[in-house]
């Protein structure tokens, strides 16, 4: 399910589900949340999606017999503990119907899963001939009430049916023999469940009744009789309808009986089917997404070309989704520090790469152009906002929760997914927090597990000026003008700006609103602000509207330079004799020494 609504929409499983059947649907459940640690075992399954991918007509014809098959596991689970009904037979009996045909499907499959399942796949031709010889085929929904068993199944059963039809019959002859006999044209045999079998005269024929009927019933229009031969006949034919309601429910009981008395069996198909459901749903989500088949290695890289976030480039439709690389080891790329702009897809990223492992190591083909990918024992995510106030939990404390249990469990073979760290406090306690996780993730030798971290503290990426196996990344952008474009990129290098007003614009903000956070920010970005400086500019008056702006007002997306960097930059080395280049230093040392002076 999401974090943001708790919903199945919009997630992996949700994607990769084109299962045909219950039991695949909660089979492919147990591969996305309990994926392998085997090479072996992921390299069977992969051999299995991909040789289903390439044949169209096995892939169709699996997919076309896997339909017809219903919920083994639950309709087992009720013969089991004695609470199916013929109807659950009957429904077990469809699905048993095609499994032969499975068979006939994979008989000329090349990959040792298929074949393997091939071998072990069960017919159970005996269940589904029992079931067809002793179960009708339309059976009412309960079983105390007859017409369970089919005819020829038990004799007792078909004499009683013939006796309790001969009756029938004669009651049918009846009729007609006693409007001769009395001259009542009107006169009927019908039943009651209450009264049984009677004769009924009209009132205006009474005169007509013999003596030998014995009065039952009167009804508003009618009386109702009976004869000393009716009853005999009534006793015959309700006697064979108790008996056979009472012989039809004991073979049932039986019948369910010796069913169950083969769940083993029932149970190894049905998980078979439930895989193969599977296999051929990975295949049909591959082929329908272009995924490609992943090279699973015991090693600790991990390297992705090209890779797709699976669910957003689903469901995003205004936008081309833009692939990416990734590159992950536990010797120079352990721990990348992303930085960017506020919506320009660093948490994306992250996700798509966890999810790429993750779908790896479940045997599923992935959203990349290719991928090398080492095994990982666990995928560590610290990502979105949330709380829990019914437990006193604040979003910084389920924050702290969730990274100590990643410190504390996270090994060497593990992948860390760290999406902004501290930011549920203040600024620098946030800052000094995410700074201290990295470096005890890089340092610690029972952790330095591969980590991707994304952050908008970009004080962060100085940490690979002193931590070797940190390396800095940024989500690129382009400007224009007063716009900014997302590009979706991800380049070497650390950003030094999140371009968060732009994105308070996108959302909607007012103008004052928006032209008074580009001043503050200018003043921020001129000199560090003290407690003093931040009064004095809570006390301004507000910035007019974007169109009443002093034409003079410096855009907030074109960066400011200390006045001190932009003469280091412009000053030309080469041309300074040594005796010159002294005393530049002089000067340019004298203005700092100034500078912090005035701050003081």
């Amino acid at each position: 399910q999401s974090l943001r609504d708790r919903k199945r929409f919009g997630t992996l499983l949700d994607l990769l589900d084109e299962t045909c059947t219950s039991m695949g649907a909660r089979l492919l459940r147990q591969f996305v949340e309990q994926p392998l640690l085997d090479i072996k075992k992921i390299k069977l399954r992969q051999e299995g999606v991909f040789e289903l991918v390439n044949n169209t007509f096995l892939r169709a014809d699996l997919r076309g017999e896997l339909k017809k098959i219903q919920d083994l596991e639950r309709l087992l689970g009720k013969i089991v503990y004695g609470t199916a009904n013929a109807r659950d037979l009957i429904a077990l009996k469809n699905s048993l119907k095609a499994l032969p045909t499975i068979k006939e499907v994979l008989a000329k499959v090349e990959s040792n899963i298929l074949r393997q399942s091939l071998e072990r796949l069960d017919e159970l031709s005996d269940i589904f001939s029992l079931i067809e010889r002793s179960i009708n085929d339309e059976p009412p929904l309960t079983i105390r009430e007859g017409n369970l068993i089919k005819e020829g199944f038990n004799q007792e059963v078909d004499r009683l049916r013939q006796a309790g039809s001969e009756g029938k019959v004669w009651m049918t002859n009846l009729e007609a023999k006693e409007r001769e006999k009395t001259g009542i044209k009107s006169l009927k045999v019908g039943f009651t469940s209450v009264f049984g079998y009677y004769i009924e005269v009209t009132k205006p024929n009474l005169h007509l009744v013999p003596p030998d009927y014995t009065r039952k019933q009167t009804t508003a229009n009618a009386e109702r009789f009976v004869t000393s031969e009716l009853k005999e006949k009534e006793s015959l034919i309700l006697g064979a309808e108790e008996k056979i309601v009472v012989l039809e429910y004991e073979l049932f009981l039986e019948v369910r009986k010796q069913v169950a008395s083969q769940s083993e069996r029932i149970q190894t198909s049905a998980k078979i089917i439930a895989f193969l459901d599977v296999l051929s749903s990975l295949a049909e989500v591959a082929l329908d997404n272009n995924y490609v088949k992943p090279e699973i290695v015991a090693g600790d890289e991990i390297l992705i070309y090209d890779g797709r976030h699976p669910v957003i480039e689903k469901v995003q439709q205004d936008e081309r989704f833009v692939p990416n690389d990734a590159r992950l080891d536990n010797r120079e790329n352990q721990l990348l520090i992303l930085t960017g702009p506020n919506m320009a897809g660093k948490s994306t990223y992250l996700r798509q790469v966890a999810l790429i492992v993750l779908m790896a190591q479940m045997g599923s083909f992935i959203p990349a152009k290719e991928a090398k990918i080492g095994l990982v024992d666990r995928i560590f995510t610290r990502v979105g906002a949330r709380d829990d106030l019914a437990f006193g939990q604040s979003t910084f404390m389920m924050e702290m929760n969730e990274v100590a249990n990643i410190l504390h469990n996270a090994t060497s073979k593990s992948l860390i997914v760290l999406d902004e760290i501290g930011r549920g406090t203040s600024t620098f306690d946030g800052l000094s927090i995410a700074w201290a996780v990295a470096e005890y993730i890089h340092n610690q030798k029972r952790i330095a597990a591969k980590t991707l971290f994304a952050t908008h503290f970009h004080e962060l990426t100085k940490l690979s000026e002193t931590l070797p196996r940190v390396k800095n990344y940024n989500v690129a952008v382009k400007e224009e003008g007063d716009e900014v474009i997302f590009l979706r990129k991800i380049i070497p290098g650390g950003a030094d700006r999140s371009y968060g007003i732009h994105v308070a614009r996108l959302a909607g903000l007012p103008w004052e609103v928006l032209n008074r956070a580009k001043v503050i920010l200018q003043e921020m970005e001129d000199k560090s602000i003290d407690s003093q400086r931040l009064s004095s500019i809570s006390k301004r008056p507000e910035v007019r509207r974007k169109e009443e702006t002093s034409p003079g007002q410096l855009s907030f997306l074109k960066p400011t330079f200390d006045p001190l960097k932009k003469e280091l930059e412009d000053l030309d080395i080469n041309s300074l004799t040594p005796l010159e280049a002294l005393n530049k230093l002089s000067e340019l040392q004298k203005k700092v020494k100034g500078k912090e002076e005035e701050n003081d």
